[in-house]
C-alpha cells in the first residue's frame, strides 16, 4: 500500500466528491491476435478477456478497493462479465480464475454457457461475502456497436471503487493491427488518465505475450 498513500491526498479530494468516478473511452489499439486464436482453437473474446484481467492484477492502482471504510489493494479477481441469453436479456457470467490460458478459457465458455441458457438472472453473486465482491472487475462487451461512450450502472454514485470496463466491435486497423472501442470506469481517487493509458498498453503487452 506504499503507493497508495503516496496519493491519499488525491484519495480524499475526490472521494469527497458526490461522483469521484472517471470515465474514458478511446480507440484500442492492439496486436491483431485473432489469426492465432483460430490457429489455437481459441475464441478471441476469451482470450482478450483473460488479457484484460491480467492486466488489472500487474496495474497496482486498479486493485485499490475501499471496505469498511478503509482502502484495501487485492491480489485476485473473480472474472465476470455479461452474456445475453435466449431473450436478449443480459446476465452474468462468473467462473472461478485460472492461471492458464486454456483452463481459463474453458471456464469462461462453460459459465457463458450456462448465463446464457438462463431465462432468470444469475444471482450467483449474492453468495459472494462483502469482501469477496471487492475481487471483481465489471466486464461487459458490445460486439455490434463502435460505441464512442459508455456510461456503467453503479450501486453507489458516491463509491466507484469497483473499476467497469467494456469494449465493442473488432475493425481492422492498418499494418496488420486490431482496433476497438474501449471504456474504464474506476474511482479518479486511485485511476487517473496516465494508468488508463498503462492499462491499455499492458493488454497490448499481454497479447503479445500469449502469442510468443
Amino acid at each position: 500500500m506504499q503507493n497508495f498513500e503516496r496519493r491519499r491526498d488525491r484519495f480524499e479530494l475526490f472521494n469527497r466528491m458526490d461522483s469521484p468516478a472517471v470515465n474514458l473511452s478511446f480507440t484500442m489499439d492492439l496486436p491483431d491476435f485473432r489469426p492465432w486464436c483460430k490457429a489455437q482453437g481459441l475464441p478471441p473474446f476469451h482470450v482478450l478477456l483473460c488479457a484484460v484481467l491480467r492486466s488489472i492484477l500487474k496495474v497496482e492502482n486498479f486493485r485499490y478497493r475501499i471496505f469498511e471504510g478503509e482502502v484495501i489493494c487485492i491480489d485476485r479477481l473473480t472474472p465476470s462479465y455479461t452474456v445475453v441469453n435466449q431473450h436478449h436479456d443480459l446476465n452474468f457470467a462468473q467462473f472461478a480464475w485460472s492461471d492458464e490460458l486454456r483452463e481459463f478459457v474453458a471456464r469462461s465458455l462453460v459459465a457463458r454457457e450456462e448465463a446464457s441458457s438462463m431465462a432468470g438472472l444469475n444471482d450467483t453473486y449474492q453468495g459472494m461475502s462483502p469482501r469477496e465482491c471487492k475481487n471483481q472487475v465489471f466486464v461487459t462487451c458490445i460486439p455490434w456497436l463502435d460505441f464512442t461512450s459508455i456510461q456503467h450502472p453503479m450501486a453507489s454514485v458516491g463509491s466507484p471503487d469497483i473499476p467497469s470496463l467494456a469494449w465493442g466491435k473488432f475493425r481492422n486497423g492498418a499494418n496488420g493491427r486490431l482496433q476497438l472501442p474501449f471504456s474504464v470506469q474506476a474511482h479518479h481517487g486511485f485511476v487517473d488518465g496516465y494508468h488508463i493509458h498503462h492499462l491499455a498498453q499492458t493488454i497490448a503487452a499481454e497479447l503479445s505475450e500469449l502469442m510468443s
